[in-house]
């Protein structure tokens, strides 16, 4: 215990001494602390690996994240690098149900592609009536591709302007041919448009309806079509249908003189404009002059163009020069020029596959696609149906719609 002074007690197994032979006094000491165990060596330190303290160093304390012993290992004892691109992450929520099918799409129960039907022609289809299930041939298949081309629709009406310079290389034959073909694989809304200065010639060879109006009657009308009252039934008193090969005609007025029916740019825009409201694919058959006003405001409505020509010399060339001009014109109709499709048409039952060949391979390099019409008595004179034409014939003119289509 402590005297008097606050001085500590001598220790109690020392005695006290006093006089010559007095010892000094040996004072407490304080109790020292418990050895420490030896501590494992640290990782070498951040200048023993080249790195400076400040970009090495991360002090716990500052840190904004407490340090806890639920810390990932980046930030335990011994390791005081920070975390880095190499280092563990804490694990991710498991994906949902919807992440997962996203992830591992299953396959569907129903059968995307398209069921090819057995054969109908030739022997296989032969074969096919009596119990066989055998795929078309190549003819076959070529056919029913070509018939799936023209049955499609398009987003918004579609205007294919069939053309030739010269009279009779078969403009009047082709549209009334493409429009068939096309109103009897894709359906209704076909039309074909008499848009001739000079007496056209596509009501002579259509069925005529209850009534014998024209366009020249349809354009003073124009404006009430396009309001919001009308209705397509009200074309019925302009345009003529044809019952067999489902597709309606508009005509011009043959027998009016040619200045008696003269249209300017704004009547084709009008008739264009009823047109494409009320019909998905508009044909206009043209007349003979290029520099026509009514002529050029056809191509400017035009998506496609159509030249037709025969395999006579003059047919061909006059056709080909017209493309050349369309080159020159502007940039659009430069285009059509380049993206439009032959048809030439056998019309010498006595010319040779050599003289058709010559028409068609001289038109490749100037055209998308050409494609020949064999001769056929049907496309003669009078009133022209597809129905009533030869089974080759009519095999190549769907060859002419599909080359068409695939240009819409």
């Amino acid at each position: 215990m402590s005297g008097a002074t606050g001085e500590p007690t001598p220790s109690a197994d020392v005695p006290a001494m006093s006089g010559d032979h007095a010892q000094p006094i040996i004072r407490s000491v304080p109790q020292m602390a418990p050895a420490v165990p030896p501590v494992p060596p640290l990782p070498s330190t951040p200048a023993e690996s080249g790195e400076t303290p400040q970009d090495s160093f991360v002090d716990p304390a500052s840190s904004s994240v407490p340090a806890s012993p639920a810390e990932p290992p980046q930030y335990r004892r011994g390791s005081f690098a920070p975390q880095t691109e190499d280092a563990p992450h804490t694990p991710a929520d498991p994906p949902s149900r919807r992440q997962q099918r996203e992830l591992n799409e299953r396959t569907s129960f129903l059968q995307t592609e398209r069921p090819e039907e057995p054969a109908t022609e030739g022997a296989r289809g032969a074969l096919n009536r009596m119990g066989f299930k055998l795929a078309p041939n190549a003819a076959e298949q070529s056919a029913r591709d070509d018939e799936l081309a023209v049955s499609q629709h398009w987003p918004g009406p579609r205007t294919i302007a069939v053309v030739n310079g010269k009279g009779g290389a078969g403009k009047t034959p082709t549209t009334i041919l493409l429009s068939a073909v096309f109103a009897r694989y894709g359906g209704a809304g076909v039309l074909a448009w008499d848009n001739n200065q000079t007496r056209g010639t596509l009501g002579w060879r259509t069925e005529t309806g209850a009534h014998d109006r024209t366009l020249l009657e349809m354009i003073p009308e124009a404006a009430r079509l396009l309001g919001t009252g009308a209705q397509s039934a009200d074309l019925a008193h302009f345009v003529h249908h044809q019952p067999r090969e489902k597709y309606d005609v508009l005509r011009s007025k043959p027998i009016r003189l040619a200045h008696e029916n003269r249209l300017n740019p704004e009547d084709v825009d009008a008739i264009h404009a009823v047109a494409a409201k009320f019909y998905r694919l508009i044909i206009i058959d043209s007349g003979n002059d290029e520099s026509d006003p009514m002529w050029l405001r056809m191509i400017d409505r035009a998506d496609q163009i159509v030249v037709a020509t025969t395999t006579r010399d003059d047919h061909a060339e006059a056709g080909a020069l017209l493309l050349e001009a369309l080159e020159e014109r502007d940039e659009r109709s430069a285009r059509l020029a380049q993206r439009s499709v032959v048809v030439v048409s056998q019309a010498d039952p006595k010319a040779s596959a050599a003289d058709v060949e010559h028409v068609v391979g001289g038109y490749r390099s100037l055209a998308r696609e050409v494609v020949s019409i064999p001769f056929d008595h049907e496309m003669v004179d009078g009133h022209l149906r597809y129905g009533a034409l030869a089974k080759r014939t009519q095999r190549a003119w769907l060859s002419a719609a599909s080359a068409v289509a695939r240009g819409l």
